[in-house]
């Protein structure tokens, strides 16, 4: 489209953001994502390093260095939907996730889903900003029709037809059940075992939610 200049003229009209226009459009878009998630990443940098904790928090957990992509693990829903399109920087609503995993889940696979949903109920009000899931390769039949009562929030998980690069250095489901902690970015970042008490699990997670108010 062309009108006259004051000078009498032509004057271009040009389409679209001009350069000062993108650059502020890119800081304002840096400045959103700091605000919104610079506390996750400064949190877990803390938690990690115990740097500027006066009470030098060691977490009672075993340390995944480097964290996982949860995308590796190649789980997802019954209907098909992966487990890791729930998670990232561009879910303001994602949650903390436990995940049970296990080849067959015995009396010790049994446990940690015991375990991980009594201190679910623990976090009490922080309780909400935590799901729990399970990968399980077996179960008793017992354990199948109690599931409902018993771990009706506990979602069910399967691995995918595509499948993953494997479990976290570790984590060997075929020889033992273990819970992964999963962070609202879909970082498989810690593990948990029958060595570890809820009083364990609990502060860890509480420590977390404190430095921490995504997820």
């Amino acid at each position: 489209m062309t009108t006259t200049s004051a000078d009498g003229s032509p004057a271009q009209h040009k389409d679209g953001p001009t350069p000062e226009q993108v650059r502020r459009g890119r800081r304002t878009a840096l400045l959103l994502f700091v605000i919104g998630f610079g506390p996750m990443v400064f949190a877990t940098v803390m938690f990690y390093t115990g740097w500027l904790n006066p009470a030098g928090h060691t977490n009672n957990g075993v340390l995944i260095e480097p964290a996982v992509p949860v995308s590796e693990l190649g789980l997802q829903t019954p209907d098909g939907d992966a487990l890791a399109a729930r998670f990232g920087p561009e879910h303001t609503n994602a949650e903390w996730m436990t995940l049970v995993v296990a080849n067959d889940c015995t009396d010790a696979c049994e446990n940690l889903l015991y375990l991980t949903r009594q201190v679910n109920i623990a976090l009490g009000k922080n309780a909400d900003r935590m799901s729990r899931a399970a990968w399980l390769g077996s179960a008793s039949a017992e354990l199948e029709a109690s599931w409902s009562d018993e771990y009706g929030s506990t979602e069910r998980l399967e691995r995918s037809g595509a499948g993953g690069s494997g479990w976290p250095a570790g984590v060997h489901p075929d020889e033992e059940p273990r819970i992964l902690l999963i962070d609202p970015f879909g970082n498989v970042m810690m593990h948990y075992g029958n060595e570890h008490s809820g009083k364990d699990m609990l502060k860890d997670f509480k420590q977390l939610m404190k430095l921490s108010q995504i997820g």
